[in-house]
């Protein structure tokens, strides 16, 4: 059980698990590239101890695979996870109860710890003292990548009516004015935002404490999705083993095991310019004006460390995160959504845009046909619950004899197409909300979802290589194979929504003229039919990270009936549109810098193979 930041260090560091950097590196850049290097390669956790600029180190990796994020909490993982299974199935307590009176006294042990002044330890300083890490070349400054954002309840204040999130926050550039302002990124439903939308009823400024580092269990906390009534500062403390300790200071929560902490204030009404930032969905965030926070004061704790992480086209640091909130959380979400036996945020296309979801289907008496019913119920419940509320397209169906497993990507796309009734089991919602990040739809936080449902017999064989149908198409080309019964076809690049029209009305009549083809029900048109059709992954980012359905679903003879639509086969426009955010591309020269660190005889030297 870690005291502090540096415990886990020095911990992660006797075990093999960490790598020392003592050259100097400089954090435009260089430290991000080294960081996705050596993620991208299964590595060890990287300490930075010499930044250029800053006299504090910076740590990254920390949680860079699961088996090295268990291996921190490995003291007091089995006992949250009864915690958070008691939180999720409280009959459990009737089943054991001598077991679920220590999970009582454990979740009592860890209730947060007020203290009545500030640590000697903790010293006032400047932002600029900071190590200010830019991680993307087009980024609009520097961010915390890994902040701890604490807030209130104006209505209701204390430490237990709290909110800790992660929110990425921009440190300078912009019109920021350094050392005096930051910019904090977040949706308007997220707790701090309601928090905030409080405090502007009542015309006042919302007080935000922003903690960095700390013992590696408060970083995870904000994250977390907890079960209703265990906060996350007690969270924090049942996986710490150890007590949340705080003060207040000039009305500020300040964390006294945080390395880092910056007070301010938000306003009322005040913003700036935030952004661009390369984001977890492999594009940038584009430059929108965000909530600005008048900065306060900066304390850093003795020895303080700098733990940062980058995010970019998964799977990246945050992957494990949601692997490892998964083995926490285990069964959680059958607890929120009713009949749900699986929903998997498919990490490969950026976890929000496309979910993959297994249900019950017991509407339907045995002797009619089988199809979708209780699964469009479930399915409705899915796209309302949290953060699977910003998803876009969500398959889902029901075992029937065949066991299922949403992570076996490939094969339960397959089980949903081979099931289908295109005309029948697809269901449109327009003119919603879709995460923030996403600039697929009609404007910033807003586009359409999809569902496609199935369940029943099987209807179809899949084609195991390109239809001839397919291969010479007026005005298309390059067809390929992706998966059995998904296929991509290259065209011209996209112009408007009056030039697609026109060109999908084409593709449906040139396929219709050739006959059926049953066995090849989705079709992918793309910029490049070899970079799609290249690996599974490269299939489910471009795909569900560049479309909205309602404007990029197209269909082979499609029609309408009593308002639904249907097709024969459906045609998604993975092509980059012009209102897209830039896709993430590492600087070359950076690139080559950053070798030297990997040469032989280098620190880094065989991390790489």
């Amino acid at each position: 059980m870690y005291r502090n930041l540096q415990e886990c260090i020095i911990d992660l560091e006797k075990h093999g698990h960490l790598v020392r950097i003592k050259d100097e590196v400089d954090p435009h850049l260089e430290m991000a590239a080294i960081h996705l290097k050596v993620y991208d390669a299964n590595g060890p956790a990287l300490l930075f101890e010499n930044v250029k600029g800053s006299k504090y180190p910076a740590v990254s990796n920390l949680f860079g695979s699961v088996e090295r994020s268990k291996f921190i909490f490995r003291k007091t993982w089995d006992s949250v996870q009864s915690v958070i299974a008691l939180r999720n199935d409280p009959m459990k307590a009737l089943k054991s109860p001598h077991k679920q009176v220590r999970n009582g006294l454990s979740a009592l042990a860890a209730l947060p710890l007020k203290k009545n002044r500030l640590p000697a330890t903790h010293r006032e300083i400047q932002i600029s003292d900071l190590p200010l890490i830019h991680h993307w070349p087009m980024d609009g400054g520097a961010f915390i990548t890994l902040p701890q954002v604490y807030t209130e309840d104006p209505d209701n204040p204390g430490i237990m009516n709290s909110n800790l999130g992660m929110y990425r926050v921009q440190l300078s550039g912009n019109e920021y004015e350094l050392n005096k302002e930051v910019g904090i990124h977040y949706q308007i439903h997220r707790g701090i935002g309601i928090h905030q939308e409080k405090a502007r009823r009542k015309g006042e400024p919302l007080k935000v404490s922003i903690f960095i580092g700390g013992p590696p269990s408060h970083t995870l906390s904000a994250v977390m999705p907890l079960p209703e009534g265990l906060s996350e500062m007690t969270f924090a403390g049942l996986l710490a083993g150890r007590r949340f300790r705080y003060s207040y200071v000039d009305g500020y929560c300040v964390s006294h095991d945080a390395d880092f902490v910056i007070t301010g204030e938000i306003h009322p009404g005040e913003t700036k310019p935030e952004g661009p930032f390369g984001d977890h969905l492999g594009y940038y965030s584009l430059t929108h004006e965000f909530p600005l926070m008048k900065v306060h004061k900066v304390y850093a704790r003795e020895n303080a460390i700098w733990p940062f992480t980058v995010v970019g086209r998964p799977p990246q640091e945050d992957t494990s995160f949601g692997d490892l909130i998964h083995e926490l959380t285990g069964d959680a979400v059958k607890s929120e959504v009713p009949g749900v036996k699986e929903v998997h945020a498919v990490d490969a296309a950026g976890v929000h845009p496309l979910l993959f979801a297994i249900g019950s289907e017991r509407y339907t008496p045995f002797q009619q046909v089988k199809q979708p019913a209780e699964l469009l119920t479930i399915a409705n419940r899915i796209l309302g619950t949290g953060q699977l509320s910003l998803a876009k397209y969500l398959f889902i169906t029901a075992e029937d004899e065949i066991p299922l497993d949403t992570h076996k990507e490939k094969e339960f796309l397959m089980y949903i197409l081979e099931r289908m009734d295109f005309h029948r089991d697809i269901h449109f919602q327009t003119n919603t909300t879709i995460d923030t990040l996403d600039y697929s739809g009609t404007g910033l936080n807003t586009g359409s979802k999809v569902v496609f449902a199935a369940y029943g017999e099987k209807k179809r064989e899949l084609c195991k290589q390109v239809p001839k149908e397919l291969a010479q198409l007026d005005g298309f080309h390059n067809a390929k194979l992706i998966m059995p019964g998904v296929v991509a076809i290259e065209s011209g690049p996209f112009v408007d929504e009056k030039k697609t029209a026109e060109e999908m009305k084409k593709l449906s009549e040139s396929i219709q003229a050739k006959g059926a083809i049953e066995q090849c029900p989705l079709l992918i048109v793309c910029d490049d039919s070899d970079f799609i059709s290249a690996s599974m992954s490269n299939f489910l980012w471009a795909t569900f990270t560049r479309s909205n359905p309602s404007h990029d679903i197209h269909g082979v003879n499609s029609r309408y009936e009593h308002k639904h639509w249907g097709c024969d086969n459906v045609i998604i426009d993975a092509r980059i549109k012009p209102h897209h955010a830039p896709p993430l591309v590492p600087d070359k020269e950076v690139e080559a810098n950053i070798e030297r660190f990997f040469t032989k005889d280098a620190v880094l030297y065989g991390v790489v193979k």
